[in-house]
C-alpha cells in the first residue's frame, strides 16, 4: 500500500519541479497538483498565452512559479530554457518531461521537418533537459526524472511515423539513465497515462471506442506528486501507470480516513 512506503518518500514542500508541456491537458493538471503540494515550479511551454493564464492562476493561489516560453523542438532554445530554470531555482527535485507533438501521418505523407520536430520534442528535449539537471542531482545524490510515455512506446500505430519511434526511444533513454543514475540515487522512470485522458491532443486522435473510457487529466495528477518524492532507492528504471498509481493513492487515503480529494 502507498501508506506503507510514505516514510521513504522525500517531502517535496518547498522543493523545485521542472515541468514541460505545462500549459494545458495533463501538464496543466500536474502543475496544479505539484503547486498544491507546495513545490516551486519552473513551467515550460511554447503556448505563451495559455502558460500565462496558468501562472496567474497558480500565483493567485500563492505558488512560486517561473514561466519559460520555449520551443523544445529547437536544441538551442531547450538548452537556454533549462539554463533559465536552473539559474532561477537551482537544481530541481524532479524533472517531468511531458511535452510532445503528435501529427498522424504515414511515411509517404510526413515531411522530414515534421518528423524531426516530433522526435526532437519527445527525445531530444528529454536528453537535453536531463543533461542540464544531471550534475546537480549527482552532487545532491538525490532526484527524480520522469518521462511521460504512452501506449505508443509499447506498440506501433499505423500513422504515428514519428511519435511512436520517439516514444520508444524515450523508453531507451530512461533505461540508460536509470543505470547511470542509480549510484547517485537519481531515479529515472517513465509513466504512461494508464487510461485514455480528455486532453486537446487525445481528443483529436482517439477513436470513438477509446473515448468511452476517457478520464479527466486531474485523475492522473496525484501519481506525479508521488513520483516527485521518490529516488533511486525506491524505484528506478520502471514504467509506472499514472491512473493505477493515482487510484491506489486515493484508496489508501480513504482507508486511512483522509480526504480522497
Amino acid at each position: 500500500m502507498i501508506s506503507e512506503v510514505s516514510d521513504e518518500l522525500e517531502d517535496v514542500r518547498g522543493r523545485v519541479a521542472f515541468l514541460t508541456g505545462a500549459a494545458e491537458g495533463l501538464g496543466h493538471a500536474v502543475a496544479v497538483e505539484l503547486a498544491r503540494l507546495g513545490m516551486k515550479l519552473a513551467l515550460f511551454d511554447v503556448q505563451e498565452d495559455k502558460l500565462k493564464a496558468l501562472v496567474d492562476q497558480l500565483r493567485g493561489a500563492g505558488a512560486d512559479v517561473h514561466p519559460i516560453v520555449a520551443d523544445l523542438s529547437d536544441a538551442s532554445a531547450t538548452e537556454a530554457a533549462a539554463e533559465d530554470a536552473v539559474g532561477h531555482f537551482g537544481v530541481p527535485r524532479v524533472l517531468i518531461h511531458n511535452a510532445a507533438v503528435l501529427k498522424e501521418r504515414t511515411i509517404t505523407e510526413v515531411t522530414f521537418a515534421d518528423w524531426r520536430r516530433e522526435v526532437n520534442v519527445i527525445l531530444q528535449a528529454a536528453f537535453l533537459l536531463s543533461k542540464a539537471v544531471w550534475p546537480g542531482m549527482m552532487a545532491a545524490e538525490s532526484g527524480s526524472i520522469v518521462f511521460v510515455s504512452s501506449g505508443s512506446a509499447l506498440s506501433g500505430f499505423v500513422k504515428e511515423t514519428a511519435y511512436t519511434p520517439g516514444k520508444h526511444a524515450q523508453e531507451g533513454l530512461m533505461k540508460v539513465l536509470s543505470l547511470q543514475g542509480k549510484g547517485y540515487n537519481i531515479a529515472v522512470n517513465t509513466v504512461t497515462t494508464g487510461a485514455p485522458i480528455d486532453t486537446p491532443m487525445s481528443a483529436g486522435h482517439y477513436t470513438e471506442e477509446m473515448k468511452v473510457g476517457m478520464v479527466p487529466p486531474t485523475a492522473l495528477a496525484p501519481a506525479f506528486g508521488f513520483l516527485a518524492g521518490i529516488d533511486a532507492h525506491f524505484a528506478t528504471g520502471y514504467r509506472f501507470n499514472a491512473y493505477q498509481l493515482s487510484e491506489a493513492m486515493r484508496i489508501s487515503l480513504r482507508s486511512s480516513g483522509g480526504d480522497p480529494e
